[in-house]
Parts: structure tokens; C-alpha cells; sequence
């Protein structure tokens, strides 16, 4: 039970503690220092912080950068003391009012990323009001709604002396998550490396930075192939180094820097037969845990059951179980057929690798169930709560006088 060294403590903390989160944060910070080991200086470590705001702060010092995609996860930043210098000001939507709130306030400092000239536009007029030159990014469109398209990039860098106040450094470019063929992420920096090589030798820009998301696959699944860190990056890291482009790369990561360290606690409430069919109903469900690539409920998660005790269960012959949650909607089935030691009520099952996403991708507010819980876990300072379980229901309905609703 090392690996859930939290546990104990965790059900000491009262009688119902469940549904929560604990994110195990000496794991996350061996996790991400492997990555930059692995690395070998070759690139800078982004963090994108929609994977998970809440570790916002405890990656403050083991990365370089964080992509912020909205004002609220911004605000998070303040209030976490994160540099402005450390700080990527992405998303595809950017409200002039907030990009002057963080001009006036910081200045010149930090990055932004272009995705339209309607971008370019806001950003340069904004900060030449200012009197300011901001560094920019401009994002290079995979074929969706995010970025632009090469040809428009053409113009912008042509033209570039027509916006004196932004100082464009280069490039960024996502195509997706979850890859597993290394042969793409090659193929995209080729060809990011050739169209920069093309706008230095048409147009005489010469980037100094490019930002690239490589979207490393995260084996969540039983059947997933498991491949360790060295095994991910040995091969990745060599791309760098056949690259014309000698500015710094910077890899933007949400998913592979978070993954591990996140284990989300449920406990049995009811079990039955129905038409033969073995039922475990839980205090959690989907609203809360979100595996990406899971379909129909088919495939199997890393779910540890332990007692109401916190000890893990391993007697008895196990029994295939389809584990619900708690919502009136008969999708909320979190997997089918999973094999259980003679479950009981009150036992508690622990699903791990919900570091990236769950905390915040789940329909939270369907059926006004509360917000779990959500603890920090360090083996030298142990279990500590950093938000405690939230009602949605006022969320859910009309403001009234009196309540927390406030103008």
C-alpha cells in the first residue's frame, strides 16, 4: 500500500470522505522531473494548466511556463503568485478588457499567442495605447477552429512592421492528444521547422521560439502498452537536434505532466441484481471521473478496493460487478464487469491516473450533487484539504435574498 500512502489517513478524516480527489504531489514532482532529465535541456518544460488548475501552483517550481487559455485560469495564476514572465496568454477567445486589465497590470511581461487577426489587431492596438511592445506567438492552425492558416501567417510576417507594438517570436502548434505514433510528432516538426526556414529566407524573419505541443499518449486503460518515461521521450528527444531551427523550443504539456498523480476515492453506497445483472452503486460517477478514450464503459481503468478501514482488499474469489454512480441517467456507468474481492457496502474503490482532466471535465453541476472534495498528499507533510466538498445546487437555481448570490 505504499503507492497509497494517503489512505490511511484519508479515512481517519470522517466517516464519510468520499467522493473526493487526492493528488499525490511527490509524485508529480518525480514524474516531471524525469520528463526534464529525459529531456537533457534540449527543450523547456509549459504546462498547460486546464488539465489541472489545482496543480498550479505546486509546478511553480519545476517548470518553465504555463499556458493560460482563460481569465479565470489567469486569476488562478495571481492568486497563486505565478510570474507573469512565466506566463503563455493563449486561448481562441481573448476579451479586449482582460487583455488591457493584463497590460496595465504587468506591463510588457509574459507571452501572448495570435489566433486571428482579429487577435493581432486587439493586441497590438491595446498595447500601443499602453505605450508597450508585447512578445507574441502565432499559432499555427492544425485544420480546426484554433490558429491560422500558413498563407495568412505569410501576410502576417510580411507585414509585421505594420504592428510595432508586438514583438513576434515565433511560432505554436497542437494537432491533439493521446498520439502513439511517434512518426507524426516528427512529421510536424519537419514541417514546422521547414515553413519557419521558408519565412526567414521570403521574408527575413527569424524566429526565436517555437512552441509545440507533442500530445504524448497516457496509458489509462489495463490494456493499454505501458511505456515508461525514458522509453517515451529517448526516442522524441532526438528530433530536436535535426532541426534547422536553433531557437528554444518549448514543448507545451497538460495531459503527460499530470496523469500520474491523481487518484480519485468512491465509495459502495448500494449493490443488487437486476435481471441478473450485478449492480455496485457509488457516491461518485462520471460527473466526477473522466477517462479520455473510454467507450461505452467497456474498457477497464486501475481501480484498487480497499475496506472502509483504508486496508486493501485482497481475500475471496473476485466477482465481476458493473460500477454506477450516483446520477438518475443511465449512462452513469463507470465501467462494466469489473472484478471485485466480494465487495460490500461502505468498501471504497480507488481509481488512479485522474491527475489530467477529471477534476475539471466532469458534468458537475447535472443533478446539483455537491463537488468533491480535493486533498493534497505529500509523505512528508501528509493529507491536506484544499477544497472542501461544494453544494451546486444554489448554481442551479435562481438567486435569492439572503444567499451567497451576490451582484
Amino acid at each position: 500500500m505504499e503507492k497509497y500512502g494517503f489512505v490511511e489517513e484519508f479515512v481517519k478524516k470522517e466517516n464519510s470522505p468520499t467522493p473526493a480527489y487526492v493528488f499525490d504531489l511527490d509524485e508529480m514532482a518525480e514524474h516531471v522531473e524525469k520528463v526534464k532529465k529525459c529531456l537533457e535541456g534540449r527543450a523547456q518544460l509549459c504546462y498547460a494548466m486546464k488539465a489541472n488548475p489545482f496543480l498550479t501552483g505546486p509546478m511553480l517550481s519545476h517548470v518553465d511556463a504555463f499556458e493560460v487559455c482563460s481569465p479565470g485560469e489567469f486569476r488562478i495564476c495571481e492568486r497563486q503568485g505565478i510570474p507573469m514572465e512565466k506566463i503563455v496568454l493563449s486561448g481562441v477567445y481573448k476579451n479586449p478588457e482582460d487583455i488591457r486589465y493584463v497590460l496595465e497590470t504587468y506591463g510588457g511581461k509574459g507571452v501572448y499567442t495570435v489566433e486571428s487577426r482579429e487577435h493581432l489587431r486587439i493586441l497590438n492596438e491595446t498595447a500601443e495605447k499602453l505605450g508597450l511592445v508585447i512578445k507574441v506567438l502565432i499559432r499555427v492552425t492544425s485544420g480546426n477552429q484554433f490558429g491560422v492558416d500558413e498563407d495568412e501567417i505569410r501576410t502576417i510576417i510580411r507585414d509585421r512592421n505594420a504592428y510595432p507594438s508586438l514583438s513576434i517570436l515565433g511560432l505554436q502548434f497542437y494537432s491533439g492528444t493521446q498520439k502513439k505514433n511517434l512518426s507524426q510528432m516528427e512529421e510536424e516538426l519537419f514541417h514546422l521547422d521547414r515553413f519557419l526556414g521558408e519565412l526567414e529566407n521570403t521574408y527575413g524573419f527569424q524566429a526565436q521560439e517555437l512552441e509545440y505541443g507533442p500530445g504524448f499518449f497516457v496509458p489509462y486503460f489495463k490494456k493499454d502498452r505501458e511505456e515508461s518515461v525514458e522509453e517515451v521521450l529517448g526516442s522524441f528527444g532526438e528530433i530536436p537536434g535535426k532541426l534547422h531551427f536553433s531557437g528554444k523550443i518549448i514543448l507545451e504539456m497538460g495531459r503527460f505532466l499530470a496523469w500520474s498523480c491523481g487518484y480519485y476515492l468512491t465509495s459502495v453506497v448500494d449493490k443488487k441484481i437486476n435481471v441478473g445483472e450485478p449492480y455496485l452503486i457509488l457516491d461518485g460517477g462520471i460527473n466526477h471521473l473522466n477517462y479520455y478514450g473510454q467507450t461505452m464503459a467497456m474498457k477497464q481503468p486501475y481501480c484498487t478496493q480497499v475496506s472502509p478501514e483504508g486496508n486493501l482488499l485482497t481475500e475471496g474469489e473476485e466477482e465481476l460487478w458493473n460500477l454506477c454512480g450516483a446520477l438518475c441517467t443511465v449512462s452513469d456507468v463507470i465501467v462494466k464487469r469489473y472484478p471485485l474481492k466480494k465487495p460490500q457496502i461502505r468498501d471504497i474503490l480507488i481509481f488512479d491516473r485522474v491527475g489530467a482532466y477529471s477534476v475539471t471535465e466532469g458534468i458537475y453541476l447535472f443533478l446539483s450533487r455537491p463537488l468533491p472534495k480535493i486533498y493534497f498528499w505529500r509523505k512528508e507533510t501528509g493529507l491536506h484539504l484544499v477544497r472542501d466538498g461544494i453544494q451546486t445546487d444554489l448554481l442551479n437555481s435562481e438567486r435569492q435574498e439572503g444567499r451567497i448570490w451576490t451582484d
